[in-house]
């Protein structure tokens, strides 16, 4: 009976581990993105040194992720002939159409109200990089000594790129005695303990009963 619920136990340490991971960190950042056709994909290096070309899309979000895979992507229309409809085309220059998502009001830092999606076209030099076509369209920027990316049209107004914790505020009214930040494990930790520990009792049970013949 100890091997039929070995799976069943495993089940409960499962649990728990994912108890354990429920308040995972996150950070709060601008995350940026190329447009592959109709879709958007992670860029796989900074606005600092991407060489975009003439009639790209980028876009940019503020959020707070865990990493690039669960990252929020650009809401809105992200249409280059629509964005630079009113930005003509100059010989020896090139046009990039931006996408500015500032995130909801959950994501955005404490006392600040994000600004509303826009979209923005930047006309800039042919070897300009990202960072220079947002720049001439969507000042102020700011970056930290690491030259990361830390605010766009001068939000936010502080921080760049902090930890910040996963977990959402209580409802209203609800109890959180048992979830403070005192240090002791929480209540989705100790219900997965529970339920390991009454699956081992109840296997250790049945194993006693079944060596004294019953």
């Amino acid at each position: 009976m100890i091997r039929r619920s070995a799976p069943l136990v495993l089940a409960a340490l499962l649990l728990v581990a994912g108890a354990g991971q429920a308040g995972a960190a996150g950070y709060r950042y601008w995350s940026f993105w190329d447009r592959d056709g109709a879709s958007w994909t992670y860029a796989t290096e900074g606005p600092s040194t991407a060489r975009p070309g003439d009639g790209d899309v980028q876009g940019f979000r503020f959020a707070v992720s865990e990493d690039s895979g669960d990252a929020a992507r650009p809401r809105g229309a992200a249409d280059f002939a629509e964005i630079c409809a009113d930005t003509p085309a100059k010989k020896g220059d090139k046009r990039v159409a931006l996408v500015l998502d500032f995130g909801t009001a959950a994501d955005a830092p404490s006392g600040e109200t994000p600004p509303g999606p826009r979209t923005a076209c930047a006309r800039v030099a042919s070897d300009a990089t990202t960072a220079d076509a947002l720049a001439a369209v969507a000042g102020p920027l700011r970056y930290d000594t690491d030259a990361l990316l830390c605010a766009i049209a001068g939000y936010p107004q502080a921080g760049c790129g902090e930890q910040v914790s996963d977990e959402r505020e209580p409802a209203p009214g609800k109890d959180t005695a048992a979830d403070d930040d005192g240090g002791g494990p929480s209540v989705g930790l100790l219900a997965g303990v529970a339920v390991v520990a009454v699956l081992g009792a109840a296997a250790f049970r049945q194993a006693r009963r079944r060596g004294n013949g019953r």
